[in-house]
């Protein structure tokens, strides 16, 4: 592992945040709280020195932010009120720090006792002063890039968790490790991942009664789902709640084990690609911890396969517990309740989105109720009771056409046609929401003054349809659905421009009790950044083409924005120091959306280097322009070759196999090479020593002899340069660089953070 680096000499126990800022119009005091005495009996290590009381209180010191999403009702709502209406337009950036990575960047940072607390891709570390954006110590858990394959939606991390002197990361490659605040140093390390399995674990942990609570990723691949509890300080295992049933449907010695032998057996069958592929069901997102009814309730993925009737083919079960949500005692993680958003879900309708617990007002007579509400992949906005699970309501928040509507159970009144996945009579029906769903993992906020839930909303469809050629294939993607299928060979002129227009972003003010839309604002493509509320009425989100935004929270109306000159999806944040309120985002294009359809908006967000931007009213930072040396030349490096035979083998390998990484119609986002301007594509021996034999896995690109042959290969090299060729200059094939632009990078030097992993077949959005 890579030694910390220090480049503060002063200890991070000197830099306590200790000032009052405005309190908001409620009275919540937004005092950070002072730190104890060195030597006293509470005193911990001085740094991150939190604990479960104030965690239970973050949100009454806003001053600083203590866990992912602000606290644990996990609203990201900050009682702060120094950045307002009236003095907005005098925001502007502070500091910023450069990650060197040109990969997905989603973490929302920590600002703990004077420290600044984040993460980049593959899992990296970092320490900064919030005041002037100072590294004080960076950690690289050095994953082998090779780990890249087995990540369905880019190598990002979503955060990290603090608490008694220490932050925990969960790292890429399925390890959770716990470092000292003040130093970086690692205390533990623990594989919580079978790692011969395509495992990754890319969202942040949370702390609860003492424990660390960390999910994993790898449905699309191929694994078994669950949620583990660790020893906050040894690192051992307190419990697990597995997702699915074992293939045997036996004991595991889990907490599980009692709600499978009562009730999820039974709604799986006995054969099918579950047995062999784990049955999915991963929790890599949402992890909520309801202190009132003392219960963990987390969001479940998408079932492995995808095809339910691949996955199961010898049942109509619901296959519990994929895609739910689903809640368990904080003590022991045995079962208390569950409510299945997409009962046997065939399309990647995951219900990991983020999830929120309020008090809102549904009695008769106006009596506040305690909630859970969702709005995850399938677009409807669900509001469970919190202590039982009881479906309150649930209404489309977005776009859909997969079903109708809730019957009086809370099941989906699902369309006919969503379920017509044979080839053999498909009909053409475009499904909505597509895998990437009307919401993903960029996370909503609250306003819970003005009863306002915002969700970064999205309209995309897919076509869902059988992969006739289907085979288990261990490590690499296996959804059971043919993503080539209508993907043409030969793309009219304005191909590119057409699907840009059909994909839409909205960001949705919505009134979880009237269950309907306040007000929406329509954004350009469908990757829709993550929120921020504050008590001052303001909305803060970023925004693909690098806008960062500020809204007033009741009508909509744009109050502010600047440019990130980057991708900006992650969830902004906000603390104080010396009375000034500061506003944090982290920058990078990259995710799910980036590689496999970021081909649609390379004009608008071309590669950059991930940043970390704050700002504060009067400001006098630059953000560092856009490096056009990442932005490729788009040269054919061969003469196009290959009869029609070939060309339609091509297409199809390179839509199983390719797409997710290097995009679409051989379209690269220019995040990870684009494959039509490679120098390897001048050479049949080079490219199938890259392909085939693993030239590149240092760089995270694998060999791929276990699912290609050589001539499927060689058929792939051909379609790429024959798509290079087809290059219009009009956005189709990918602009011309701008003037300045430098060479290509070749693949044996690729720049920091541009490194080339491949994860093969259709991208889903989980991440």
């Amino acid at each position: 592992m890579k030694p910390v680096r220090l480049a503060a000499t002063a200890t991070l126990s000197a830099l306590w945040l200790t000032a009052c800022g405005n309190p908001s119009e409620d009275g919540t005091n937004v005092q950070a709280p002072t730190p104890p005495e060195a030597g006293t009996e509470a005193s911990l290590t001085g740094a991150a020195s939190v604990d479960e009381a104030r965690l239970a209180n973050a949100a009454n010191t806003p001053a600083e932010w203590l866990t992912y999403n602000g606290s644990y009702d996990e609203q990201r709502h900050s009682g702060l009120t120094g950045i307002t209406e009236e003095n907005i337009s005098e925001l502007a950036p502070a500091w910023t720090y450069g990650l060197q990575t040109g990969r997905g960047i989603e973490s929302t940072p920590i600002v703990v006792d004077g420290v600044m607390y984040l993460t980049s891709s593959w899992s990296v570390v970092y320490a900064l002063d919030p005041v002037t954006g100072d590294e004080l110590w960076v950690y690289d858990p050095e994953v082998d890039k090779a780990v890249g394959v087995k990540a369905c939606c880019d190598v990002v991390n979503r955060g990290v968790a603090v608490y008694d002197g220490k932050v925990y990361v969960g790292v890429i490659d399925g390890r959770l490790e716990a470092l000292d605040a003040e130093t970086g140093e690692v205390e533990w390390s623990k594989v919580t991942v079978d790692q011969s399995k395509p495992y990754t674990i890319t969202g942040a942990p949370r702390i609860v009664k003492g424990n660390v609570l960390i999910g994993n990723g790898g449905a699309e691949l191929g694994v078994r789902g669950y949620l583990s509890a660790y020893d906050a300080e040894t690192g051992d295992l307190d419990w697990r709640f597995y997702t699915v049933p074992n293939p045997n449907k036996e004991p595991d010695g889990a907490a599980s084990d009692a709600i499978f032998a009562e009730l999820a057996n039974e709604t799986w069958g006995d054969d099918g690609a579950w047995v062999t592929d784990g049955g999915g069901g991963t929790v890599w997102d949402s992890i909520v911890y309801d202190e009132v009814n003392n219960q963990i309730i987390f969001g479940v993925g998408n079932g492995s396969p995808w095809n339910a009737d691949i996955r199961d083919p010898s049942s109509d079960g619901d296959n519990l517990f994929v895609s739910s949500i689903v809640a368990v005692n904080a003590d022991t993680g045995e079962y208390n309740w569950h409510y299945q958003t997409t009962p046997r879900d065939n399309w990647d309708y995951t219900a990991t989105q983020h999830i929120m617990l309020a008090e809102l007002p549904l009695g008769e007579n106006g009596e506040t109720r305690r909630v859970a509400m969702q709005a995850p992949k399938n677009g409807f906005f669900y509001v469970v009771d919190a202590a039982t699970g009881e479906l309150i309501s649930g209404e489309p928040y977005a776009t859909i056409n997969w079903a109708e509507g809730l019957d009086e159970d809370g099941r989906p009144i699902e369309n006919p046609e969503a379920r017509n996945n044979d080839p053999a009579t498909y009909s053409g029906f475009v499904q909505v929401p597509a895998p990437y769903g009307a919401h993903n993992w960029h996370p909503m906020a609250m306003n819970p003054d003005l009863g306002l839930v915002y969700i970064p909303a999205m309209e995309l469809g897919q076509a869902y349809i059988t992969d006739p050629r289907f085979n288990s294939k261990p490590s690499k993607w296996n959804t059971g659905m043919d993503f080539s299928a209508g993907m043409p060979l030969r793309y009219p002129e304005g191909t590119v421009q057409a699907l840009r227009a059909a994909a839409k972003g909205t960001l949705v003010a919505w009134d979880p009790v009237a269950q309907e839309a306040r007000w929406t604002v329509e954004h350009e493509a469908g990757w829709n950044g993550g929120l921020l509320s504050t008590a001052s009425g303001i909305v803060f989100q970023g925004k693909l083409d690098g806008s960062f935004i500020a809204y007033d929270a009741a009508t909509g109306e744009e109050l502010w924005s600047d440019q990130l000159n980057s991708g900006a999806l992650s969830g902004p944040m906000t603390y104080e120091v010396d009375g000034e309120q500061y506003v944090t985002i982290t920058t990078g294009w990259g995710h799910a959306y980036g590689l496999a359809a970021g081909m649609l908006f390379k004009d608008t967000v071309p590669p950059a280097l991930g940043k970390v931007i704050t700002f504060k009213l009067g400001g006098e930072a630059e953000i560092p322009p856009l490096d056009t040396d990442l932005i490729v030349e788009p040269t054919p490096k061969s003469e196009a070759f290959g009869d029609e035979e070939m060309l339609e083998a091509g297409l199809i390998h390179y839509s199983r196999n390719c797409g997710v990484c290097h995009g679409l119609l051989g379209i690269s986002s220019g995040v990870l090479p684009d494959l039509r301007w490679s120098t390897y594509t001048a050479s049949a021996d080079a490219w199938n020593n890259v392909v085939m034999n693993g030239a590149l896995a240092s760089n995270g690109m694998v060999a791929f002899d276990d699912v290609l042959t050589p001539e499927d290969s060689e058929a792939i090299r051909a379609y790429v340069v024959t798509q290079a060729h087809m290059n219009r200059g009009d956005g189709d094939g990918g602009p011309a660089a701008p003037t300045g632009a430098g060479p290509e990078p070749s693949d044996e030097a690729i720049g920091p953070g541009m490194e080339s992993d491949v994860e093969p077949e259709m991208e889903t959005g989980e991440q």
